[in-house]
């Protein structure tokens, strides 16, 4: 190192003590006179990066998730056969009747099998759809297309990249017998001479397809094969117009028979029942209080009437819960009174038609010669109707939305905190000079590893945690009438957080820590990002065993639930019968997909040693995700597969970021013929992404006259749709509204409540 550092002195200013390590201190260039001597000292940073990683570390990190992977199976191959944990592993086989807890004892329960991985991949695409619905389709065929774009692009990485990295001589003084203590950027691009030919490679391994073509037929072969659905025959109006003395369901009926006599069916008017709601919820939690009180002998029947229940008479819990529920009961029905008056009413409804195809023509033409009255839109599933969106005024929403919009600012603000954290964690000169008390401590190199290596992706994923579900009470007050709108823009949102504050805030923060500011010159972002973005590769290889790795093995293992279980069971018991299973998070669980699809192809031809580390991540999700569809998560709606459209714009997005490194890169490398050559690929990438938008886009957005005129013609003849057209005029009522059934004084006092939801 001392000539490289007699180097660095004649050409560079040196660093001070914050980024130095051991006893050679590196040096940045000084800032040229020109931008072609700029673009050279630029190429000169890679080899004296802030934030590089030693292969020991990175070997560190991995055994650790190793070894945690490795726990997590064999604990869940054991606990799944726990009668007692039947709840946690298989609640949706409990809440089918499918399993029943059985006491008897064998041998093989306490031994792990590896029986489930078989089942899960046995599974056919098929079974998958009818039990879980297409959007885990979507899902599970976003981690086959990874699969088979890396597997395709690890053999170019591995075999022919990687070797052209290695053989570099630009980092002259790695020493290849020591291996395990030089830095990682020996294995990237940054290792290649500048002007080499071998980076043609490199140029020749950019492209990837996709399979918007797949899902989009899926899609329609999938409405094909339903059957009639509420919402198909349903749209819902708003701003709906109210002459003065009428009401809406007046307003509602006279409009649609007068424009639409032939087709339309019939409406419900929406009400505001906020409060009405809130006292079926308080019956709910005092009828299973009530119930628990009278199955369990050994929870006490009585309680004392004075302060804190500490003085006064005894008296018996079961009558006064039994007291309160008729109050609570009698005050839901003078509510729900209140509530059908026409001054609840909220000037919004869900109209029925009579074909697919009538509701289509009255969804997509204007209603009005007024544009702001009679707004339609398609309406979701009955289940999926998100209620509380109706008891909030049009001012009231739209403040939402402003508020929304200024939270996430501020959320993607303050996440850079643990951002430059986990950056100076990962930087153990700066470490110790932020920590100087740790000095000692960190000369350890065990410790040193686990700091540097799997303590800083650690620590993100953890504040990551945080994210999925901030973003989905942000998209529940933006005014959304379905739960499923509401995840997709929750999962739209994690998935633009999670590129910004994950990707560029580390790549920025990372790489050019001591000069932020230059980033601001646009010009300059691609020639930035082709040094930024390779110096930060060990850092993702690490994120991409922590967050992918360990994660999604803790989401087999499911920690959190098993906790909670553990935890409940000896204070409460819960019967198979009004068991509920869970449902699948895509707003958390699809972001991190699509964000280590990015990660792959970015990396593919600057870092692909982080290849083989993705290609074990998605081989491990495809199994574990399959197993929890099948064994866990219950579909609460389906949105027919409209989760695609982000999956296909986050490709596209990864592609041009992919496009612009490498013009950087090849521009920094001497290769202006491959610079050059490279522009064509982002504007053949748009056109792309818009023949896609025109092509296949349209299906996911409605279905096409073809399809629902084909459709209805398939039902014209079936004897049951009388009975669903009784049952659709019934559909949208609000649950709140539905009559709550309780037990009267001559019968059973011990007789359940039951709730309008049951109903």
């Amino acid at each position: 190192m001392a000539d490289a550092a007699s180097k660095c002195q004649r050409e560079a200013t040196p660093l001070p003590t914050s980024a130095t390590t051991g006893n050679d201190e590196l040096c940045i260039p000084k800032r040229s006179k020109d931008r072609g001597d700029d673009n050279a000292a630029i190429g000169r940073i890679w080899m004296w990066e802030l934030t590089q990683m030693i292969v020991s570390a990175l070997l560190t990190s991995v055994g650790i998730n190793l070894g945690l992977c490795i726990l997590f199976f064999t604990l869940y191959s054991i606990l799944k056969k726990q009668p007692s944990n039947f709840d946690v592993y298989a609640p949706r086989l409990l809440a089918d009747g499918k399993s029943q807890r059985s006491s008897h004892f064998n041998l093989e329960r306490l031994l792990p099998t590896p029986g489930w991985v078989r089942r899960a991949w046995q599974a056919s695409e098929e079974e998958l759809l009818s039990s879980s619905g297409l959007d885990a389709v979507v899902f599970m065929r976003v981690i086959i297309f990874s699969l088979r774009v890396f597997t395709l692009a690890g053999i170019i990485g591995v075999f022919i990249l990687l070797p052209v990295n290695c053989s570099g001589d630009q980092l002259q003084d790695v020493n290849f017998a020591n291996l395990t203590n030089n830095s990682l950027d020996v294995f990237t691009i940054s290792n290649v001479k500048n002007g080499s030919k071998w980076l043609w490679m490199h140029f020749c391994a950019v492209y990837i397809v996709t399979e918007y073509r797949y899902i989009s037929s899926k899609r329609i072969a999938y409405f094909y094969s339903s059957k009639p659905q509420p919402h198909q025959f349903t749209i819902l109006v708003r701003s709906i117009p109210v002459s003065v003395g009428s009401t809406v369901s007046n307003s509602v009926e006279s409009f649609y028979t007068d424009y639409h006599p032939s087709t339309y069916l019939s409406h419900v008017v929406v009400h505001r029942t906020n409060k009405l709601q809130n006292l079926i919820n308080d019956a709910k939690k005092l009828y299973k209080r009530l119930t628990h009180l009278q199955t369990e002998p050994v929870q006490p029947k009585f309680k004392r009437n004075g302060w804190f229940g500490l003085f006064g008479h005894k008296v018996d819990l079961v009558n006064h819960f039994e007291r309160k529920l008729e109050d609570l009961e009698e005050n839901v029905r003078l509510e729900q009174s209140d509530v059908s008056l026409a001054g609840e009413e909220v000037r919004a409804a869900f109209v029925s038609f009579k074909s697919r195809y009538a509701a289509a023509i009255a969804l997509h033409m204007q209603q009005s010669i007024n544009p702001i009255h009679w707004i339609t839109e398609q309406a979701p599933e009955p289940h999926d109707v998100y209620w509380p969106f109706f008891s909030s005024s049009f001012m009231r929403r739209w403040l939402s939305k402003l508020v929304v919009v200024v939270a996430c600012v501020l959320l993607t603000i303050l996440f850079l905190i643990p951002v430059l954290i986990v950056q100076g964690l990962a930087n153990l000169g700066q470490l110790e000079v932020w920590l100087p008390f740790l000095k000692s401590i960190l000369t350890i190199t065990f410790v040193s590893e686990v700091v540097t290596g799997y303590l800083p992706s650690l620590i993100l994923q953890l504040f990551l945690k945080a994210i999925p579900p901030i973003m989905f009470f942000l998209s529940s007050i933006q005014g959304y009438i379905a739960n499923s709108d509401i995840e997709k823009s929750a999962c739209n949102k994690v998935v633009w957080f999670t590129i910004w504050n994950v990707f560029f805030a580390n790549v920025l923060s990372g790489s050019v820590f001591y000069q932020i500011s230059i980033f601001l010159e646009p010009k300059d972002i691609p020639a930035r990002l082709a040094v930024a973005v390779p110096a930060q590769a060990s850092f993702f290889v690490a994120y991409v065993v922590t967050s992918g790795w360990t994660s999604t093995a803790s989401e087999l293992f499911r920690v959190i639930p098993l906790t909670c279980s553990l935890i409940r069971k000896p204070f409460a018991k819960r019967t198979d019968d009004d068991f509920e299973a869970p449902s699948f998070s895509y707003h958390a669980n699809l972001p991190r997909v699509l964000f280590f699809g990015l990660l792959g192809t970015t990396y593919f031809f600057l870092a692909p040693l982080i290849l083989p580390f993705l290609l074990i991540y998605f081989c491990v999700a495809y199994i574990i995700y399959r197993n929890q569809f099948m064994n866990v998560y219950a579909p609460k709606y389906e949105t027919g597969g409209k989760f695609w459209p982000i999956v296909h714009n986050s490709m596209i997005f990864s592609l041009l970021l992919m496009h612009a490194i490498a013009v950087g890169i090849f521009t920094l490398r001497k290769l202006p013929l491959a610079s050059s050559l490279i522009f064509p690929l982002p504007i053949l990438t748009l056109l792309f992404n818009e023949y896609c938008r025109k092509r296949f886009l349209p299906i996911f957005v409605a279905y096409s006259a073809e399809t629902l005129i084909k459709k209805d013609r398939e039902d014209r003849n079936d004897a049951r749709m009388a009975e669903f057209f009784k049952k659709l005029e019934i559909a949208y009522q609000d649950p709140a509204l539905l009559p709550i059934k309780y037990s009267s004084n001559s019968s059973s006092e011990t007789s359940p409540l039951i709730s309008s939801a049951e109903v």
